[in-house]
């Protein structure tokens, strides 16, 4: 099983989808990746020689950013939009989309199930 910036690839799938499940790395970033390093896209993840995995690796760890940094960053910056209390940071804070997109009718996802206030009765 090839271990790659911390994540265990599954054996069975293309090596171009299997860096997919790496946080940070789509399919355009994979072929990318894939490409620099001369590996074939097609290749099983079981079927990869351990000088691949290595190439790969390097590739990755030098330059881009994955997993735990990229986490680390995106949260370090929607903390620095709460802390300066720009428009942004406000939403970020109360839960609401952050934007621009109507809140009236949707925005469920955000906003949580409907809190009922009085809910309908059953006249008999």
């Amino acid at each position: 099983m090839a271990r790659i910036a911390g994540v265990d690839l599954p054996k069975n799938e293309r090596i171009e989808i299997g860096l997919t499940r790496i946080f940070g790395i789509g399919k355009s970033l994979s072929k990318k990746i894939l490409n620099e390093t001369g590996v074939n896209p097609d290749i099983r993840v079981k079927d990869l020689a351990d000088e691949d995995i290595v190439k790969i690796r390097s590739v990755i760890d030098r330059e881009y950013k994955v997993e735990g940094d990229l986490r680390r960053e995106t949260s370090m910056s929607i903390k620095r939009l709460m802390d300066i209390g720009c428009y942004r940071g406000i939403r970020h804070r109360t839960g609401l989309p952050v934007r621009g997109q109507r809140t009236k009718t949707n925005a469920r996802t955000r906003r949580g199930p409907r809190r009922t206030i009085m809910g309908k009765k059953k006249e008999a």
